[in-house]
């Protein structure tokens, strides 16, 4: 409730809910004991019961058995907000201690489920892949840009640049939003554009964010690397060839990231914090990624690299020669490798 605004309908009733009744009343933990309900697995889900009415983070439980005796379900409200942090302490510690402490000896399984408990595996699964994503992006990226440039270097150099930007936009999702970290001065400037401040970010915002900005930088890079390329396979001068390139995509590249810019900040501009945290972190960096990586440190480092920039072993020398646009002309101008010829 926390990423909804004040003046929202919802957020009000639940904080009269929270406040009047049980917050959680509506959206209850779940605990499924799956096995024959006998006299000592019914001992064990009093014993349970009595456990959870001693603990402040539940409210009373309630049990239902089905008809064949089979299946038993215990439903707990949580207090407060089922989506705060100490409510995911409390499914924590009912998972990890005391179904473990109360069923052991009980040839049942036991399941915690609920709302709560499913907003916990998703932060458990969100945090468990996203290096892996983060690391089969990186390495995917890495070898076709190596078979496209036939470089080694332009790839690494690419990665560190994208991830500069990421890590630039994760940087000031943090400052922007998340309360108590940073100078106040981000929050006064938060608070002026109409960002809300919460505990924590979304979950599942960082691994969007890098997705959908990498594919985009990267079309940056791959454009703009292409233009250098294709010059200096004719010229052989590296400072020139960068110059040309960056000559003659700039303003595409710019025009290109203006219109993203605005798109994203339309969705910073919305009253629900998700979705600003979305539209900003996405507009910042491809604001950054557009300007300053782009248009700045990646020229600058290609030129201080001189003809090292398309370094490559011999022992990958196998690797196939590929034009991504086509081959250059003496003019400089890629043109298309597959020609027709007019007859008659």
């Amino acid at each position: 409730m926390s990423t909804l605004p004040d003046e929202a309908e919802s957020k009000q009733a639940f904080l009269i809910l929270e406040r009047e009744f049980s917050g959680g009343l509506g959206s209850p933990v779940e605990i499924v004991i799956d096995g024959g309900i006998t006299p000592s697995v019914t001992a064990s889900i009093e014993h349970m019961q009595a456990a959870l009415a001693a603990d402040p983070s539940f409210g009373p439980s309630t049990v239902e058995v089905n008809e064949a005796g089979d299946l038993a379900l215990i439903s707990v409200p949580l207090s407060g907000d089922i989506a705060g942090n100490d409510a995911l302490d409390a499914i924590r510690e009912l998972r990890a201690a005391l179904v473990h402490q109360v069923f052991d000896d009980v040839p049942v399984e036991v399941l915690v489920g609920g709302d709560t408990a499913y907003n916990l595996d998703y932060l458990d699964q969100t945090t468990l892949y996203t290096p892996i994503v983060f690391l089969l992006v990186l390495g995917l990226s890495f070898v076709l840009l190596t078979v496209a440039f036939r470089s080694l270097v332009i790839p690494a150099k690419a990665i560190a640049m994208n991830l500069l930007s990421v890590g630039a936009a994760f940087g000031l999702l943090v400052l922007f939003f998340q309360r108590g970290v940073g100078p106040e001065i981000f929050k006064d400037i938060a608070g002026w554009l109409g960002f809300g401040q919460v505990e924590a970010i979304e979950a599942g915002l960082p691994l969007f964010i890098f997705a959908i900005l990498f594919g985009l930088s990267m079309d940056y890079h791959v454009f703009l690397l292409s233009r250098i390329r294709e010059r200096f396979d004719h010229t052989g001068d590296n400072t020139e060839s960068v110059a040309y390139g960056l000559r003659t995509t700039g303003a595409l590249i710019t025009g290109a990231a203006a219109i993203m810019v605005a798109v994203f900040a339309g969705f910073a501009a919305g009253p629900l914090v998700g979705l600003q945290q979305m539209g900003f972190g996405l507009a910042v960096a491809v604001a950054l990624d557009a300007t300053i990586v782009r248009t700045v440190l990646v020229p600058a480092t290609m030129k201080l690299l001189g003809n090292r920039n398309w370094y490559l072993p011999s022992w990958l020398e196998w690797l196939p020669e590929v034009h991504i646009e086509g081959v250059a002309t003496p003019e400089g101008v890629a043109e298309p490798e597959l020609q027709l010829i007019p007859t008659g």
